[in-house]
Parts: C-alpha cells; sequence; structure tokens
C-alpha cells in the first residue's frame, strides 16, 4: 500500500517517539519492517533530529565530523594555545582511529563507540 509524504512522516513520528516498534507499524500498515524504518529516518531526518540510540545506549551511525577551523582563528592563537590545538586534534584523531569518540569533560565525559566491532 503506497502512502502520502504525510501519512509516512506520522508512521516515522510513532516510531520514533516509542509508540510503536517498527515490526508492530509494520503489521498495522501493511509494509515490510524495513520500509517502517525508513519511514522512521524520514522523518528523523526531516526534522533535523538525532539519531536513536540501541539498548546499550551506543550511536548506530557516525557523528558528523565538526566543522575545521578558519585561519582567522589559528593567526590569533599564541605558540601555547596552537600547541594545544594541535594536540586536541591528534588525540581526536587517535580516538577516531580506534572507532570512538568522547563528549563533554569531567563526570560529565561520555564515550561513544561507532560500532560494536572489537577494536583489536
Amino acid at each position: 500500500m503506497k502512502y502520502m509524504k504525510e501519512e509516512r512522516l506520522d508512521i516515522g513520528r510513532r516510531i520514533y517517539n516509542g509508540e510503536l516498534s517498527r515490526y508492530t507499524a509494520a503489521e498495522e500498515y501493511e509494509i515490510s519492517d524495513q520500509t517502517a524504518r525508513d519511514y522512521m529516518r524520514m522523518y528523523r531526518d526531516v526534522n533535523n533530529l538525532p539519531p536513536k540510540h540501541d539498548a546499550r545506549g551506543i550511536h548506530r551511525r557516525v557523528a558528523p565530523p565538526t566543522p575545521p577551523a578558519r585561519m582567522e582563528d589559528y593567526e590569533t592563537m599564541t605558540k601555547e594555545e596552537l600547541i594545544h590545538e594541535l594536540l586536541k586534534a591528534r588525540i581526536s584523531e587517535a580516538r577516531l582511529k580506534k572507532g570512538y569518540e568522547v563528549k563533554g569533560v569531567g563526570a560529565d565525559k561520555e564515550y561513544i563507540r561507532f560500532d560494536n566491532k572489537n577494536t583489536k
């Protein structure tokens, strides 16, 4: 059965908000579970919402890269600030190679893995 875009977004909203599982939505609307998932993703993308987490709280897709700094920002920094930024960039690059990213600082630090494969 074909649904209009508004209907697809409504189905996606219900799945995204947890009112329905994608399997329940598939049965209710007579669509495949993959189509139900696509509707949820469409709803999420149209409304610029973050991706859902799985049961372990892990992101299912890679976080978007941070925009590069402008050259003017670097030109105004002192030598110590430039060294500090270089170290931060190298640490971030090493973490990304290992498959995780760190958000926050101190007690609010959160480790986000990009996949559930073993990194060794």
